[in-house]
């Protein structure tokens, strides 16, 4: 019997496409607060966690209670947008969850996002029997690029770093795969440089035996789509 095998996600931008929510929560949670912020702060600070992007918007006058208060005003509204309007996956994504799912891997999503916002986007996808684990923002100390949210997600369903794969569309994650000993997948849809040992544009895009192959090979940059 083989040895377990494993596949990592990242939430954000890899599994859904969350940007539009998460920009129309954060302008409107900043308005509110009497601090607006342009579409290119909300860029800038896209995939961070909030606790280090919000100090820089509020500046000097800062404080922590007003950061968590905002903080979760800000997620509160993300999740009842997703629950009124429903979040699709990006092209692929089902597919291949799916596919790995019935090979036997095992996978987990590993994400900077709140626990809460991760159960209500898997149950919007009605996906949550294909994970075996999910590791948060509150189950970590330090965030991408430190490998420690994909080396817990890797201890969770018992896999060996060696023998898991993750799946990033962003610099700091898959620095952090490479950090955690792990082969990575880069979803690079605006075209955007990502050191992943392979990168594509489109997860549709990857062939069927993409994940078989680079486990078995780790060849570097296996083959660009």
């Amino acid at each position: 019997m083989s040895a377990a095998r494993a596949v990592l996600w990242d939430m954000d931008g890899t599994l859904i496409d969350s940007e539009e929510f998460h920009w129309i929560s954060w302008r409107n949670t900043m308005a509110k607060e009497g601090v607006p912020i342009t579409h290119e702060q909300f860029l800038s600070s896209f995939g961070q966690r909030n606790d280090s992007i919000i100090p820089r918007w509020l500046g000097a006058a800062s404080t922590s209670e007003w950061v968590e208060r905002i903080s979760n005003a800000k997620e509160e509204l993300y999740r009842d947008l997703i629950r009124k309007h429903g979040m699709s996956p990006l092209p692929g994504v089902s597919d291949w969850v799916r596919r790995l799912h019935e090979e036997g891997w095992l996978q987990a999503i590993a994400s900077a996002a709140p626990r809460p916002n991760i159960e209500v986007v898997v149950e919007s996808l009605k996906a949550a029997h294909y994970f075996q684990a999910i590791v948060s923002a509150e189950d970590v100390h330090k965030g991408k690029p430190d490998p420690e949210v994909y080396l817990l997600a890797a201890s969770q369903v018992g896999v060996s770093p060696d023998r898991s794969i993750v799946v990033e569309d962003a610099v700091a994650g898959v620095e952090a795969a490479r950090s955690a000993g792990m082969r990575s997948i880069g979803v690079s849809r605006n075209g955007k440089h990502l050191a992943a040992d392979l990168v594509v544009g489109s997860l549709d895009l990857l062939d069927t035996d993409a994940f078989e192959i680079l486990l078995r090979t780790g060849s570097r940059v296996a083959k660009n789509y």
